[in-house]
């Protein structure tokens, strides 16, 4: 069994440091940042650099090289709506720790994702939507089938493929929370690969409790099949939950010091 890969979250536009840090081309804010999560355990790191419509190429590249120049080569997600941004990343990834991420597909507008990810011999997130989140498990697998089958043609290892479920916030969604488990189930007893934005199930919940209700989902949809995240690892509780898991999972062997590896 594979370890359960992390994608650390903490690059995005979302944050105005990050934002503001991109835009200016300065290093520092970034490297911090990056720094943080890799040592917090992140396997995998995303780059979000928004819908980036003015600048995105070269946007991208200046921060995959960056990141890669100052850390070994990590691995890293390529996220943004800008195709021409994931293909100018791709460009000037190493592979040497793992190929690129492409960050995202859908069965619908962005379902030339697979294509792009096929092309440059890419992993690539498929979200099991279409122009709208999927209403039930029927059709979250209808879309899985689809981009599945597209990847296929184009080439790919069903492998590379890894299906987002779409974690739904618990304040709003709560009688919805076992169908993405049930999901899970369903996409792993097809042999295939998962993954997903874990913190939205906790969107809009008090400080204290995200990480709590972050790692007792993470746990359950592990047990489901899980197979990746995308977290924030600097959120302990969450991180030795998840290597908890993975001893428990066999997925790792067990050390005394295995929280600290």
């Amino acid at each position: 069994m594979a370890k359960f890969i992390t994608i650390g979250e903490r690059l995005s536009t979302t944050a105005p440091a990050v934002n503001k840090a991109f835009t200016t081309r300065d290093p520092e804010p970034i490297i911090q940042r990056a720094k943080q999560q890799l040592d917090a355990g992140a396997t995998y790191l995303d780059v979000n650099i928004g819908p980036a419509e003015n600048d995105g190429p070269e946007l991208m590249k200046w921060a995959v090289q960056l990141l890669q120049s100052e850390f070994d080569n990590v691995p890293l997600a390529l996220d943004t709506a800008n195709k021409a941004a994931i293909e100018a990343g791709i460009s000037v990834y190493n592979r040497s720790k793992g190929k690129p991420i492409v960050n995202s597909a859908d069965a619908a507008g962005r379902i030339e994702y697979i294509d792009l990810a096929a092309a440059n011999d890419a992993i690539v997130i498929a979200l099991c939507n279409g122009e709208g989140i999927a209403k039930d498990n029927d059709e979250r697998m209808m879309y899985c089938q689809t981009m599945l089958e597209r990847g296929m043609e184009h080439g790919m290892d069903p492998s590379d493929l890894w299906f987002d479920p779409l974690f739904l916030v618990i304040k709003g969604m709560q009688d919805k929370q076992m169908q993405i488990l049930e999901c899970i189930k369903m996409i792993s007893d097809m042999e295939l690969n998962s993954t997903g934005g874990l913190s939205n199930n906790s969107n809009g919940m008090p400080k204290h409790i995200r990480p709590i209700m972050d790692s007792a989902m993470v746990a359950m949809a592990m047990m489901c099949g899980l197979t990746s995240a995308i977290v924030n690892p600097n959120d302990l509780r969450l991180m030795e939950t998840i290597k908890s898991c993975d001893i428990i999972k066999n997925n790792n062997l067990y050390a005394d010091s295995y929280l600290e590896i």
